[in-house]
């Protein structure tokens, strides 16, 4: 078990998370937010997401669709 990335870390755990998205500033600024909240950020560029648990699965959009990448 990964010790939880504090807000600083975030952003390079996102920018790995993100590389291979079709939109990876929109990508990068929902997985910070994910990150700051959630203190965890998935392994991997896709899926995974269950290992943050239900804060990162959890979180949804304006329009109740998953927020964290």
């Amino acid at each position: 078990k990964h010790p939880p990335p504090v807000s600083a870390d975030c952003a390079p755990l996102c920018t790995g998370r993100c590389k291979l998205h079709s939109r990876p500033n929109r990508c990068n600024r929902a997985c910070v937010s994910c990150c700051s909240k959630c203190k965890c950020v998935p392994p991997g560029t896709y899926g995974n997401r269950e290992q943050c648990g239900t804060c990162y699965t959890g979180l949804t959009t304006k329009f109740n669709q998953p927020k964290c990448p």
